[in-house]
């Protein structure tokens, strides 16, 4: 399915029926509902027996389009979020972000608290020394659809990238935010440089609502999805 906001045209699917999740999948900034498939667990299929689950590619990844500009950056992210959340009526939802996704997840909390049941924040990328990686993965990303973008001057490419990654903690939210973020938070550890270890834990230390999740990655030994099931099912409102 596609929404259509003006020139921006975001690809969603939808898989089954409760209780609404909003996925922000993995993939940096070609983070796209595909992407799932091979993570370690994909909640599309594990968690759409409990829950409706809506699964959307961003902006110019997988099958959805915008145009680009120099003034894009978390908050343009974060609008199409929100506009794709009014379209689909959901007055209150879950999240749950890999990677990049993770903080999508708290662009649309710090922008929308009261609808945020809670969120799933898995391996969130964030600030570790590791800036270069991130300025990569962008050019990785930018350079083979740059010709599909007159309207975008090569200026233009560098004050995106800087507006994304060029910010610290977590890119679009700082700590005094994730301290007074009251949101339920299930955070399942990252352990590489995109993903550091630290920013895990420091989200879970900061946060006053969240749970740190150690071992995750071998679901059928952690029990993985369960734990993420019961942890959802206790903050799914009752009525």
């Amino acid at each position: 399915m596609i929404f259509e906001r003006g020139d921006v045209k975001i690809h969603y699917e939808i898989h089954g029926d409760g209780f609404p999740i909003l996925l922000f999948a993995p993939g940096g900034m070609r983070s796209a509902a595909s992407f799932w498939h091979g993570s370690e667990w994909d909640p599309i299929e594990t968690l759409s027996n409990d829950f409706q689950v809506i699964a959307m590619d961003q902006r110019n990844a997988g099958d959805s389009t915008a145009p680009v500009s120099g003034s894009d950056g978390w908050a343009t992210y974060t609008a199409d979020h929100i506009a794709l959340a009014d379209h689909l009526g959901l007055d209150r939802l879950h999240l749950m972000g890999g990677c990049i996704g993770g903080p999508y997840c708290f662009g649309f909390i710090e922008a929308a608290p009261s609808r945020v049941c809670a969120a799933v924040i898995q391996q969130s990328i964030g600030v570790d020394n590791n800036q270069d990686l991130f300025f990569e993965m962008f050019d990785q990303w930018a350079n083979p659809i740059k010709s599909s973008h007159p309207e975008a001057s090569d200026a233009d490419w560098t004050q995106f990238r800087s507006n994304m990654f060029e910010q610290e903690f977590l890119y679009n939210v700082d700590r005094d935010f994730i301290r007074t973020c009251e949101t339920p938070l299930w955070v399942l550890m990252g352990s590489d440089p995109y993903h550091p270890e630290v920013v895990s834990r420091e989200i879970a230390d900061l946060a006053p609502n969240a749970t740190l999740v150690e071992q995750w990655k071998n679901p059928d030994e952690d029990d993985t999805v369960e734990k993420v099931l019961v942890f959802l099912h206790e903050n799914t409102p009752k009525s």
